[in-house]
């Protein structure tokens, strides 16, 4: 079988070198025809060639302009936070690196009090310009960096009082604090997004 389907082959190409050196006084330059050889998974020989890309183009249905309409928010949302979101893990490794082996309270205390205030003159201004479709993304990239939601912070650092205080606020504006990441199910979009977003700001190769 595979003698016979090389023999093919062969003549096939001595054909094809024929019928093109025939006509090569009105084709010109274009009278060769590249021909590869593919070996099938069964061992056989047989001619290949590529042909080029086509590209298909066509108008999008209602169902697909939502998608990309979402798609693109998203998209800008997590060019807004991420920055944000890579500042908060950042400085959470900082605090936690200054409250190793402090044990009393009131110290403690101090510590995170003196970050905080820092924090407040440097983002506040940033932070409330950003919309609550953006608060969502940036709790999100969040839990992404850090591991913790932002319930879970805010009872670290402030206590269960304040924690359960700004969650009822987060409620009352169709938030969640304690929402979480799931990069392979509902937040892969927002995944892919963020990869290129690295890429952007250089933070991973």
């Amino acid at each position: 079988m595979k003698k016979s389907i090389l023999y093919i082959v062969l003549v096939l190409l001595f054909l094809a070198v024929g019928t093109n050196r025939a006509i090569s006084q009105t084709v010109g330059a274009y009278d060769t025809v590249r021909v590869y050889a593919y070996i099938s998974p069964q061992g056989d020989t047989v001619p290949m060639s590529y042909l080029p890309n086509v590209e298909v183009y066509t108008r999008l249905n209602d169902k697909w302009k939502k998608y990309w309409a979402d798609w693109t928010r998203l998209r800008n949302a997590v060019y807004v936070t991420y920055p944000y979101a890579k500042a908060a893990g950042r400085i959470m490794n900082d605090i936690n690196a200054r409250l190793v082996n402090v044990t009393d309270r009131a110290k403690r205390r101090q510590i995170i009090h003196a970050r905080e205030k820092e924090l407040k003159k440097e983002f506040t201004d940033k932070l409330t310009q950003l919309s609550i479709y953006q608060g969502k993304v940036l709790m999100k990239l969040i839990y992404r960096e850090t591991g913790n939601n932002c319930y879970e912070i805010i009872d670290d650092y402030k206590g269960f009082i304040n924690a359960a205080f700004w969650q009822t606020i987060a409620i009352l504006f169709g938030s969640n604090l304690k929402q979480k990441y799931d990069p392979k199910g509902t937040d892969a979009d927002m995944e892919k997004i963020v990869i290129d977003v690295e890429k952007m700001y250089g933070y991973r190769s």
